[in-house]
Parts: structure tokens; sequence; C-alpha cells
């Protein structure tokens, strides 16, 4: 993952396009600009910025520019924040341990009266 992704994914406009194509597939760069209500001048710069990043490929059709996602940097994205996940999880083992280790020895110290 790269600090691209992330910094493309900032903008609240580039976050809901992505949002969008992950919903719809693929659309146009007028389609987007319209379910945004974004100019499209506007689209097109923030999909020039995700194309940059590698979030989105273009496919010209005459006239037309249809966006799609790209998913390899979302793929890596989700690979570098299961790293934190295993991270808890793993802190979530050690405190469960230690909270059996306590039951056992207060169930013991119970036991021995």
């Amino acid at each position: 993952m790269t600090f691209a992704t992330l910094s493309a994914l900032a903008e609240p406009n580039r976050f809901n396009i992505v949002e969008l194509l992950r919903d719809y597939g693929s659309l146009t760069v007028s389609e987007i600009a319209k379910k945004l209500g974004l100019r499209l001048p506007q689209s097109s710069k923030h999909l020039h910025v995700l194309a940059e990043a590698g979030l989105v490929q273009v496919q010209v059709d005459a006239n037309r520019r249809i966006y799609s996602l790209c998913p390899t940097p979302l793929i890596e994205m989700n690979d570098w924040l299961e790293t934190f996940i295993r991270i808890k999880e793993e802190q979530y083992d050690r405190f469960e341990q230690l909270l059996q280790k306590a039951q056992h020895e207060e169930n013991a110290g119970n036991n021995s009266y």
C-alpha cells in the first residue's frame, strides 16, 4: 500500500467516487458528476488523482470515458489494515490467557480451605 492510495482516498469526493464505482461497477464522468452533484471539471480532476494513485482505470469509448475500480491498491490496503487487526487479536488472546490464569488461581485458592 502506498501513501498515494491513502492521500487519494482522504478527500471526501474521491472517497465517494470509489464507493460509487464499487456499487455501480463502472460509470462515465458525467454519471459520476451527476450522482455526486459535482461539476464535470471537478469530477475529472478527482478521477485523474484516483487514476494516478492506481485506484481507477479508464476505458475510452468514442468521446466517453468510462471509469472502474482497480482492486490491487484496495487489496494492498486491506492487507495492511489486517496487520493491525492481527496485533489486536494477539493482545486480546494474551489478555484472555491472563484472565483464565487469574480465574484458575482464584479457584485453586478457594478450594484450599
